[in-house]
């Protein structure tokens, strides 16, 4: 037979409420009853039921943790990072995948019947009318990894991507790059898009039209396989800033395929800092952003949003750095 609350009570010479209440957060209860109840429901080997708390207290302690690019190796890390970060402080995440989902409504609809305390949506390629859809249905939200932009109608943590765009073409610049070419991710993707302007932006203004500019299909090894083989067929060029580490891992093994040498033939400068950057097979030079400052600021941001519902909107800007190994050749 199960161990039941009324059990603890009788060994511990107290109410069932008093039992209630020590397992209640914010609830009135004395130390001294406290340490009875919890000596007891060790002693009885006694757990109290998350359901029967979240129906108390109207609390689930369940965040809704949204993405939609589980192909790519970078999530498997964001993910272990959330779900340790949310179940230290005693959350459950529920992990929803929208790949391919294009009507924000249907996961608005998905998280009121789990009845979620909040959202963290947590992507950059997922359109923003997505989080606004969250917010819109009363729901506490912040974008992590979202655009950051002056006047937003969620909370953002995440980082700048056109700063980060023109942090990799001063990287390319100062190493004597001078044909060089932008891979991005999806051209649809908002982070594509700012990574691109940022990296063309400073490009101009040092005097540098960039020999060519394409898009992969998706942040994806393949992708990034299939855009280099294009751009091989068409042009050389010396340097290339791929929009995402995986992508210029693909860029980088097409490249070698075709016969050229990396870095002597054409250099290679990435996105992320990926824990694959590091292997020895890329040894990849690479903009890394934040991704733990990110984790961790947006999971605070989000339980303060859960006591504090109107809370003033926030954007939380982390900075990047170019993480150099050799995939450039060296500096003049």
């Amino acid at each position: 037979m199960a161990v039941t609350l009324k059990d603890v009570a009788n060994l511990a010479g107290v109410s069932r409420s008093a039992v209630s209440r020590a397992y209640t957060d914010g609830a009135s209860v004395s130390d001294k009853t406290r340490k009875k109840v919890e000596k007891a429901a060790r002693e009885l080997g006694y757990s109290p039921s998350l359901i029967a708390r979240s129906l108390a207290t109207n609390r689930t302690k369940l965040i809704g943790l949204i993405a939609n690019n589980f192909q790519n190796p970078i999530f498997l890390e964001v993910f272990d990072l959330y779900t340790q970060a949310l179940q230290k402080r005693g959350l459950r995440p529920l992990l929803v995948n929208l790949t391919h989902e294009t009507d924000p409504e249907q996961s608005v609809q998905m998280l009121r019947q789990y009845n979620v305390d909040g959202v963290i949506v947590a992507t950059s390629t997922l359109p923003p009318l997505f989080a606004k859809a969250f917010k819109d249905a009363h729901m506490p939200v912040v974008h992590a990894f979202g655009r950051a932009q002056s006047g937003s109608d969620v909370h953002v943590v995440g980082i700048d991507n056109q700063a980060c765009g023109r942090m990799a073409a001063e990287t390319l610049l100062r190493h004597g790059y001078r044909d060089i070419a932008f891979l991005g991710g999806p051209e649809f993707a908002t982070s594509t898009q700012d990574r691109a302007i940022g990296f063309l932006e400073y490009l101009g203004e040092h005097g540098t039209v960039p020999s060519d500019i394409r898009y992969a299909s998706a942040y994806g090894y393949q992708a990034g396989r299939d855009a280099m083989r294009d751009l091989l067929a068409e042009k050389r060029v010396e340097a290339v800033f791929c929009g995402d580490d995986l992508i210029c891992m693909g860029a980088m093994d097409e490249t070698r395929q075709s016969g050229l040498e990396v870095p002597g033939d054409i250099g290679f400068i990435g996105f992320n800092d990926m824990a694959m950057s590091q292997w020895s097979a890329y040894d990849l030079t690479t903009v890394r952003q934040p991704i733990r400052d990110i984790i961790k600021s947006s999971i605070e941001l989000v339980v303060a949003l859960v006591e504090e519902p109107e809370r003033a909107l926030e954007v939380r800007i982390f900075p990047c750095s170019v993480i150099e190994r050799s995939t450039l050749k060296p500096l003049p």
